[in-house]
């Protein structure tokens, strides 16, 4: 089984798409296509592909709709047909929703170009930044992050956090890591996949009510839990919600895993998952799909791993995952007992108050994640569920 993962906001380069632009195979196509992107953005997204510096590719409202148009362009040199599940992080999850069918190449640049121009303006509201966390003990650098009152914005795996706040508390980090963990501050306008990107996701989604979608006709992972969506209204709803909760990456790997991928290509700029992948997926052979030298390669590894898509889901758990920070208080459920969609797992307790943490889907409570009492990081799982199918 065949994945394609389109990555997210830091992974650009200055001139990464000239060698699209320069191929004789591909530039024709690539060109006509990112002009025909660049009208419903406002944006040059050519020059900012090729001529642009790394200052002006860096700045929020023009990486976001560059990034997923550069995914575009590289997906449509595949034979997609023999693709069976797509992912991606962050923005790049629009690129996947494009992919997987749900959104059309036009929505998917044009809410990116929303998406990035409505989330600078949000860093400007407030001194926000963020910061990786490599290292160190999971459940101590979760815990520092809760001491904190810094969110865990991104769970990528192969021990990579990435924590988002407020500057103090950032600095404050940055002089008494967790354990065994180094802290690299992270050059990002504001803290992204956290609330202080409300007035972002407000705006998202008044624009997104008017986005048309479809039923995905591939397998679709969410950035939330790393479960495949089932619509293309669910996937619209969770990649308005996204701008504001923590991209659990990890799950997505994880997902990736149980599904029984063999072959992963990541598309342009490709590099940082494909790294993710090689210390997370062992035995899963990855591609990286940077430039149309890259071609044979990607097309050969999706003749000998690639197939039919595949329309149910087959994930073998569902994550319940904390939405704020706090001390974590576990309902009156035990494992094994069935928890229906929509009811609390548990409760987060803080000083603005106990919020319910509702499970997402329905299954049987299979293992509890934290226990009774622990301090807890928004986006931090709390219980795993197996499907109802699954557990019989």
């Amino acid at each position: 089984m065949l994945a394609l993962l389109a990555p997210g906001q830091g992974s650009q380069k200055p001139g990464f798409l000239s060698p699209w632009l320069d191929d004789s195979a591909t530039g024709t196509a690539a060109a006509a296509q990112l002009r025909w992107l660049s009208t419903l953005t406002g944006l040059d997204l050519l020059h900012l592909g090729t001529e642009a510096g790394a200052d002006e590719i860096k700045d929020t409202a023009k990486t976001q709709p560059l990034l997923v148009a550069a995914g575009l362009v590289a997906a449509a040199t595949l034979p997609l047909d023999d693709v069976s599940v797509v992912a991606g992080h962050s923005v790049g999850e629009l690129t996947a929703a494009a992919l997987a069918g749900v959104l059309s190449p036009e929505s998917a640049v044009a809410l990116a170009a929303v998406r990035g121009r409505e989330m600078a303006a949000a860093c400007a509201l407030e001194p926000t930044g963020m910061s990786a966390v490599l290292g160190g003990n999971p459940d101590e650098v979760l815990a520092k992050l809760a001491e904190l009152g810094l969110t865990a914005a991104n769970r990528n795996g192969a021990g990579q956090v990435v924590a988002a706040g407020p500057l103090d508390a950032l600095e404050k980090l940055a002089a008494d890591p967790p354990a065994k963990a180094r802290v690299i501050t992270l050059q990002v306008a504001g803290a992204f996949h956290t609330a202080y990107m409300a007035h972002a996701g407000q705006a998202l989604a008044a624009v997104a009510a008017g986005v048309q979608v479809h039923e995905p006709v591939r397998l679709l992972l969410t950035n939330a839990d790393g479960s495949a969506v089932a619509t293309g209204a669910e996937t619209l709803n969770r990649l308005v919600r996204q701008v504001t909760s923590p991209v659990r990456w990890d799950l997505c790997q994880q997902s990736l895993a149980d599904l029984g991928v063999t072959g992963a290509i990541e598309l342009a700029p490709a590099g940082t998952l494909a790294g993710l992948a090689k210390r997370t997926l062992k035995g899963v052979e990855i591609v990286t799909l940077n430039t149309p030298g890259d071609l044979k390669a990607a097309r050969d590894l999706i003749s000998r791993h690639g197939g039919p898509a595949l329309f149910e889901p087959t994930v073998q758990f569902f994550v319940t995952v904390a939405t704020t920070a706090g001390t974590f208080v576990p309902a009156e459920i035990a494992e094994g007992d069935e928890v229906r969609a929509g009811t609390p797992v548990g409760f987060v307790e803080n000083r603005q108050g106990r919020t319910p943490i509702e499970a997402v889907h329905t299954g049987v409570l299979a293992e509890w994640l934290v226990h009774p009492g622990d301090p807890v990081a928004s986006g931090q799982p709390l219980a795993r569920l197996h499907p109802m199918e699954a557990a019989r």
